[in-house]
């Protein structure tokens, strides 16, 4: 016998409804979800075939759980949800799905979107790296970032300390903007740092989730959603990554995809570079300038929106002396004063005339990196 609740949930007129619904009931993955589709079509038909057809497709006791599961209360928050101004929920019966996912093994059916859904269609390179990145990596996942949203390219990310909102920062500064990737629910942001980030990114780019409303940040959907972040892109950007790293998975997904790759090189001493190298051996193209990526995609910077000139004059006198012995490595003060035979006292203070300038910056451990 089936349930009223099931009949009321069918005949819902929404043509949401019967996709949060299949979405929603516990226990049934995105796989089960896609064959479902694949045997009977429209999520409407799926309900209107009966229990003996669905038992066919995922076993009886998921065929019951399916039928028997009251998902009104879900359905109803998720209806209300993408009713809000700047709100979306996109299918993969919809249209507007971007395309790009559906040439991922396994597209989400459902996608939450916070800001402008059009963004998950334009052309776009993800950049991604270390959480516990170097202010040099930051520094440089910006640039890149905003010369490549000059260009035209939308980025994409993980809204994830380091480099992912360094990198956010960067599309938010020129017309590709960004779309933010992330493994909670639309309506959660995590981390709670990133919250001020995250409301520009819901005003001027896009930030989706495939995960349902409420979702909180459970380490297993992270990894998961790398696999979108990779999809989306027509290119994957590695800034700084030590050799377990989660971008280094996004980055196999994305040769997986058939994306291209893109590592910046580092410090040979520096931990979070060795991803990088070891991407760059195994055929990532390295890359030194946004124009590089450019290149590779076959694309040009627009004329009206050239890639910024970064460079900065360089100091003179013994500033000067202190920035060529910081040399582009993390380095100790004794290092320091072996090189410039400058007292320490004369050291600590061009140090920090340089860091207040932002030509330096402190690191764990006591060291010191040329910005």
């Amino acid at each position: 016998m089936t349930s009223s609740f099931i009949l009321d949930a069918v005949a819902n007129p929404h043509p949401l409804a019967a996709w949060l619904r299949l979405t929603l009931t516990p226990g049934l993955g995105p796989s089960s979800q896609r064959q479902l589709l694949a045997a009977f079509g429209l999520p409407e038909r799926i309900y209107e075939a009966g229990h003996s057809a669905i038992a066919a497709v995922i076993g009886g006791p998921m065929a019951r759980t399916l039928l028997d599961h009251d998902a009104t209360a879900a359905v109803d928050a998720a209806l209300d949800w993408q009713a809000q101004p700047g709100n979306a929920v996109l299918t993969l019966g919809d249209v507007a799905y971007p395309a790009a996912l559906l040439e991922i093994p396994d597209p989400p059916v459902v996608l939450y979107v916070k800001g402008d859904p059009a963004l998950l269609a334009r052309q776009s390179v993800a950049v991604v790296g270390a959480r516990n990145a170097t202010p040099q990596g930051e520094a440089n996942a910006e640039a890149f970032s905003a010369a490549l949203s000059q260009a035209g390219l939308t980025i994409v990310s993980g809204l994830a300390l380091g480099i992912d909102g360094a990198a956010h920062r960067g599309g938010l500064a020129g017309p590709g903007s960004t779309v933010a990737v992330i493994g909670t629910g639309a309506d959660r942001i995590y981390p709670a740092r990133n919250a001020a980030l995250a409301r520009r990114i819901a005003e001027a780019g896009a930030i989706v989730s495939e995960f349902p409303l409420g979702t909180a940040p459970l380490a297993h959907n992270f990894p998961r959603r790398n696999r979108l972040i990779a999809g989306l892109a027509c290119g994957v950007l590695v800034v700084e990554a030590a050799l377990k790293s989660g971008s280094l998975i996004t980055a196999r997904l994305a040769i997986d995809c058939g994306r291209e790759v893109f590592a910046i090189p580092g410090s040979i001493h520096s931990p979070v570079a060795r991803g990088c190298h070891q991407l760059i051996r195994d055929g990532a193209k390295l890359v030194e300038a946004a124009s590089d990526i450019l290149e590779e995609l076959r694309l040009a910077p627009r004329e009206a929106a050239p890639v910024p000139d970064l460079a900065t004059p360089e100091p003179v006198g013994d500033e000067g002396r202190v920035v060529a012995a910081l040399g582009h490595d993390p380095v100790d003060i004794d290092t320091l004063v072996r090189r410039t035979s400058l007292t320490p006292e004369a050291l600590y203070a061009i140090l920090l005339a340089l860091e207040l300038d932002g030509r330096v910056s402190r690191l764990p451990g006591g060291r010191l990196q040329r910005l």
